[in-house]
């Protein structure tokens, strides 16, 4: 099994870019082995904030004491910037022009919040990005498929993101799929279809390949996006 997705609209000799697969759990520690064993990449050249379901974004200069945000963007270079996942979005961007990067995490709280929204004007506004200039990819994460949720959740999203096929209604139950509802949010940001690739795969459907928190009744390990400039 290939320990990392590569998306192929953020490939660059001087970017490193990547979804890992199944390769470890939720401590920091582990996460930091494994990057360094996978990858070769030092633990002090890691950024990982504490996700909390926020909107929070983080722009990240040289401090390296975490802080509470499920978004982080910078335009330092030699520093590898994360989230953690087991069934959320985790979204990659990227700004040749500007030499900005992003990560995102953002489960159906951060979607409702329009953190995918909030990261892209904090790229406009502390940055100078423009919305056509980014290069965005959206990981691997629970689809459509098997995401069940409550009318409130649903509503939640739905009026963060307005109207389109990301969702389906069985009953009294309700199918959300995230990914599609972020990259909504994305092109209504100017974002352009051309500049977006999304990973197909469900997290839970390939327990096997993915942790999945739904699959695995709540007890599961990580996997994350990754984005950093060499």
């Amino acid at each position: 099994m290939k320990p990392l997705v590569e998306p192929p609209n953020i490939a660059s000799s001087d970017i490193k870019s990547f979804f890992t697969t199944k390769i470890f759990m939720d401590k920091h520690d582990q996460i930091s082995d494994a990057l360094n064993k996978e990858f070769n990449i030092s633990k002090d050249d890691i950024y990982l904030p504490i996700q909390k379901h926020t909107n929070r974004i983080h722009v990240f200069g040289f401090e390296k004491e975490p802080v509470i945000a499920d978004a982080v963007i910078t335009d330092k270079k030699y520093v590898l910037i994360g989230v953690l996942v087991a069934d959320c979005v985790p979204i990659l961007l990227y700004d040749k022009n500007r030499g900005v990067i992003g990560a995102v995490h953002a489960g159906w709280r951060g979607t409702a919040k329009q953190i995918l929204k909030e990261t892209i004007r904090t790229m406009h506004k502390e940055f100078g990005c423009l919305s056509e200039n980014i290069s965005l990819a959206l990981g691997p994460s629970i689809r459509q498929c098997s995401y069940e949720v409550d009318e409130d959740v649903n509503i939640a999203v739905k009026e963060a993101t307005g109207e389109g096929d990301y969702y389906r209604r069985n009953g009294s139950k309700y199918f959300i799929d995230l990914s599609a509802a972020n990259k909504i949010q994305a092109l209504n940001m100017g974002i352009l279809s051309q500049n977006i690739w999304q990973s197909e795969e469900c997290t839970f459907c390939k327990p096997e390949k993915y942790y999945s928190y739904r699959y695995s009744k709540g007890s599961s390990g990580r996997q994350g996006g990754f984005i950093g400039m060499w």
